[in-house]
């Protein structure tokens, strides 16, 4: 069954909205249940094909997950695991597991990651530092591990013989049938560690893991992680019941980083073989896999300066390897994850070389066979593969930057690639592991998100969660003024394409001035300006009589290497000029007072706040900067330095995007500065140092610092209405003079 055209979709929708609309509140944004509805995460269908599960919140707390199924044949979704018999949810997580949580942007509590086994027989679940198995024959739940310190990174071996993990620094096994854990490594601790992604990887490359199992799970390859050399940032950790010192190993531009080595562990022998990696040490082990026989292990090398990425293949029971593959760029190699291993030999590989980011397929050896995608468009993921019919499943964003769409292309001979799904919204898929099916969650910007299981055709399965806008929805009381976004298009000072979007109050009067604030990220990769659906919160500034807009600027991701290179070793320069660029366009429209602008923004929004406040003839009235990086000498090396150079080698660059040699140009009473007091990302002393600047030359301005909170406070349960209030409050007295 085909998904419903977007225009019935609204006919539908104009036909069953009510007809009087409540007052969406900040209060009801961070109430439960969620006004998005019920969202399916961490989608995935077991191996044999009959069961999906997900992730779901609980309707009376949409923050604490339960494991859900749904039977592929049909009926009505089913709670699998309810947390809350597991768990209290009131254990205090490690450091070490909050740290990572904070990397991969986990917020929610209860069950936030699971595994099946590849038969089928059982599912892995981690829960509150804990590890259990839920027996899928019987729906038993044994309890893995108890112990006082956390089991994380947990995974259940290919044959499904073994669970891992890593728990104080060490990698273990376990065996599912029953008896004591091995632990694989002892020397863990202090500023060593195994089986364990350094923080710098995790951040900034994307890889969470340490360790990986081969194929028939006779071996495990892992990292050693040698941080003696990183820098010791004492942090202090201040919450709401005093403050403690964590002395964190940050490795700030310019600083060593981590020393990461690479072994081999034949689990029968107990053998340790090293990989070598080379002579050089100051180098990213940015991603690492095995071949499909499992003989070969592959090992992505990235340089300290990021342009050059060598593809490395290594004799698993050896040792020996060599360079099969090697990628240079001028500027910088964003590092990918559509690197894919065949059981033919060959490989497919994911790279810009053309001006776009593409597929190609190499052989055994390195040689190029063909590539496989092409044009004026990039590949955002290589999201499976499906060997039976010889054919790559990715996502992309072909027609334009602000849809996606999932397609398939056949590897063996390559042609137009065909599209799985349809126009008009927004796609996120997860394919099952042989490329029959995949769990498809779409969303514009009139629709939640709504995930289905699809055929390999691209034919709707089942629902797994509709999460239709209709009576009973949580959002159905504001739907019948449902914000509806404007998009267009403007023109770089370059001739680049720049993305709008703009968002008018609620009862809007087309006749009356408003008061206008410029929501920006602004920073490398990310996207703001897309076809889905749109946070709850960004209502509230309707609500209250905003325009909002926001702009795509050079740099940003889904767009071409060019566009995205724009920034190299120049940050806070054309990003800041395109934004200014739509700060213009934005005060030409009639309905705009051009004399009441705001930005506002967090982490790098929060710097391109800065930088736009302090611009030449800045438009901007006032500004909220989150979490701003005000100096890039003290952020991460992989960030930094990618798109920066080291400090010494671009002194101009970071003196100019350093805000203290600007303050002069902000106007007294014109920042709200805003930080997190437990920030183990975007240190707080990036805003301690512009406090004191800006007091040493009595420029006045607003702060709110929130007590236990890491990088992510507009996003948190107990601070992110305070943070949405704090802005509405502020910008209201700014630009609306209350």
């Amino acid at each position: 069954m085909k998904k419903p055209s977007l225009t019935a979709l609204a006919a539908v929708l104009a036909l069953s909205t009510p007809a009087l609309a409540q007052k969406l509140t900040p209060e009801r944004v961070f109430a439960d249940p969620s006004l998005s509805g019920p969202t399916a995460r961490g989608v995935a269908l077991s191996p044999a094909g009959k069961r999906v599960t997900y992730l779901k919140g609980k309707p009376e707390a949409a923050n604490i997950q339960d494991l859900w199924a749904a039977d592929v044949k049909g009926g009505e979704p089913y709670r699998l695991i309810d947390s809350a018999a597991l768990s209290s949810g009131d254990k205090e997580l490690s450091e070490a597991e909050k740290a990572r949580r904070e990397r991969a942007r986990v917020s929610a509590r209860g069950i936030v990651e699971y595994s099946w086994d590849r038969q089928g027989r059982f599912i892995l679940v981690p829960l509150d530092g804990d590890l259990y198995l839920d027996a899928v024959a019987d729906g038993k739940i044994t309890r893995l591990t108890e112990t006082p310190g956390d089991e994380v990174d947990a995974k259940v071996s290919p044959k499904g013989g073994y669970v891992s993990y890593v728990r104080d620094q060490n990698l273990y096994i376990k065996p599912v049938a029953g008896g004591a854990e091995t632990a694989l490594t002892t020397d863990g601790k202090d500023a060593l560690s195994f089986g364990i992604a350094e923080f710098i990887v995790q951040e900034e490359l994307d890889r969470f893991t340490g360790y990986w199992w081969s194929p028939d799970e006779s071996r495990i390859v892992y990292t050693r992680v040698d941080e003696s050399g990183v820098d010791i940032v004492p942090r202090a950790d201040i919450g709401p019941g005093g403050a403690t010192v964590v002395n964190q190993r940050y490795p700030r531009a310019g600083r060593p980083n981590a020393v990461v080595d690479l072994f081999v562990r034949d689990l029968a022998s107990g053998k340790v073989t090293a990989l070598d990696l080379g002579a050089n040490k100051d180098i990213y082990v940015a991603r690492v896999a095995w071949s499909a026989d499992g003989k070969t292990v592959y090992v992505q090398r990235l340089s300290r300066d990021q342009k050059t990425l060598d593809l490395l293949a290594f004799d698993a029971a050896t040792g020996a390897g060599k360079t099969i593959l090697t990628d240079t760029d001028p500027h910088f190699i964003e590092v990918s994850n559509d690197f894919r291993p065949l059981t033919d030999g060959t490989f497919l590989w994911g790279s810009e070389k053309d001006g776009n980011q593409h597929l190609y397929r190499y052989a055994a050896d390195g040689k190029l066979i063909a590539q496989i995608t092409k044009g004026d468009w990039p590949v955002i993921g290589l999201e499976g593969v499906d060997e039976a019919r010889k054919v790559a499943i990715f996502s992309a964003s072909i027609d334009t930057p602000i849809e996606r769409r999932l397609y398939e292309v056949s590897y063996a001979k390559p042609g137009k690639p065909k599209a799985l799904t349809s126009a008009g919204g927004w796609w996120a898929a997860k394919v099952a592991d042989n490329g029959g099916a995949f769990a498809g969650t779409y969303s514009d910007p009139k629709t939640p998100s709504q995930t289905a299981l699809y055929s390999a055709d691209g034919k709707r399965v089942r629902w797994i969660e509709e999460n239709k806008l209709a009576e009973g929805h949580p959002y159905w009381p504001y739907a019948a003024n449902l914000p509806q976004p404007e998009f267009g298009a403007l023109k770089a000072a370059d001739g680049e394409t720049l993305h709008y979007e703009i968002l008018k109050p609620i009862g809007f009067d087309p006749a009356k001035k408003y008061p206008a604030i410029v929501s920006v990220y602004g920073g490398p990769h990310a996207q703001r300006v897309m076809k889905n659906w749109h946070s709850p919160s960004e209502r509230t500034y309707l609500e209250a009589g905003y325009v909002i807009f926001k702009l795509d600027n050079r740099g940003s991701g889904n767009r071409s290497a060019k566009f995205m290179r724009a920034l190299d070793r120049k940050l806070g320069t054309v990003e800041v000029e395109d934004q200014l660029l739509g700060a213009k366009f934005l005060a030409s429209q009639p309905y705009v007072d051009a004399d009441k602008l705001g930005v506002m923004g967090w982490s790098y929004g929060g710097f391109m706040a800065l930088m736009l406040l302090t611009a030449e003839n800045t438009p901007f009235k006032a500004g909220a900067a989150g979490a701003p990086p005000t100096e890039w000498s003290l952020y991460d090396t992989a960030y930094t330095e990618r798109y920066m150079g080291k400090p010494d080698e671009n002194k101009a660059g970071y003196a100019y995007s350093d805000i203290n040699n600007r303050i002069d140009k902000l106007a007294p009473g014109s920042l709200l500065l805003l930080h997190g007091m437990a920030d183990d990302n975007v240190i707080f002393e990036n805003s301690t140092r512009l406090m004191a600047a800006l007091q040493r030359k009595a420029i006045l301005f607003e702060m709110a610092m929130y007590p236990g909170e890491r990088h992510s406070a507009p996003g948190s349960k107990t601070k992110g209405l305070s943070v949405l209030k704090t802005h509405l409050d502020f910008f209201d007295r700014k630009l609306k003079g209350r």
